[in-house]
């Protein structure tokens, strides 16, 4: 069996499609709060154009699958700054399929491409201070804690600082060759 690069020991990574739209209407309060997106309720219709715009734009985003193809969370790119090699992401693993290595794999799949493939230099992220696993996976992925930016999210009544995150590819190929 072949293998791809989108492919990695435990899930895939493939394109967002329009029949996603069920995906994004079902994520729970506490991914889109951990995303910064919480909104107000949408309808198909305007979920459906939200879709189809963003699968217009240059950046990327992915819907990752096990092996038995059920959806167990997005990542998205943001920020590709190619004069300077620098880019974002956040990604969102979904409740059933948290704390199985599926958000570090994700990562590492994204990381690798933008590194080694588009040659890009550094990425940044933000962690919000209230997600303490993704804090500790960044941590334990070799990312240097850059900063802090203080009461950044308003969110569950409450202000909350957000941990700045970055790798250089440099840093990357030391702890991931």
């Amino acid at each position: 069996m072949a293998v791809t690069y989108w492919t990695g020991e435990n899930l895939t990574l493939r394109a967002i499609q329009p029949e996603d739209i069920v995906i994004f209407d079902s994520l729970d309060d506490e991914i889109l709060r951990n995303m910064d997106s919480l909104h107000f309720p949408r309808s198909a219709n305007n979920m459906r154009e939200w879709v189809e715009e963003q699968l217009e734009k240059d950046e990327f985003r992915f819907i990752a699958v096990d092996s038995d193809n059920n959806i167990v969370g997005i990542i998205e790119t943001f920020d590709c700054d190619r004069k300077n090699g620098t880019f974002g992401y956040y990604l969102a693993v979904f409740e059933p399929y948290r704390g199985k290595g599926f958000a570090k794999e994700m990562i590492l799949m994204v990381l690798r491409f933008f590194f080694l493939e588009l040659a890009y230099q550094k990425v940044n992220t933000t962690v919000y201070s209230f997600n303490n696993p993704s804090i500790r996976l960044h941590e334990k992925l070799g990312f240097m804690k850059e900063g802090q930016l203080r009461k950044i999210i308003f969110t569950k009544g409450a202000y909350y600082d957000g941990f700045c995150f970055g790798m250089t590819r440099e840093e990357f190929e030391l702890n991931h060759g």
